[in-house]
């Protein structure tokens, strides 16, 4: 297939993958090209096991029964 062709059409780039990786792979733009790693500035929050979260209820129950209670 003609080189010409293969660029300037995305169909026919899609027909020919390996064409299209081995021009990747021989291109001397996409090996000038600076890298680096990004990683994310924040981290997964990570979920609470079974007893965090009962004992977790648990305060917040016991203060809105005080809060209840001053109320009165």
């Amino acid at each position: 297939m003609d080189k010409s062709l293969l660029v300037s059409n995305p169909f026919a780039l899609m027909m020919n993958p390996d064409d299209v990786l081995q021009a990747m792979q021989h291109s001397d733009r996409l090996s000038r090209l600076s890298r680096r790693i990004c990683k994310p500035l924040d981290k997964p929050m990570i979920p609470k096991s079974g007893a965090e979260q009962q004992a977790a209820f648990d305060h917040e129950v016991d203060d809105s029964e005080e809060i209840a209670s001053d109320d009165e």
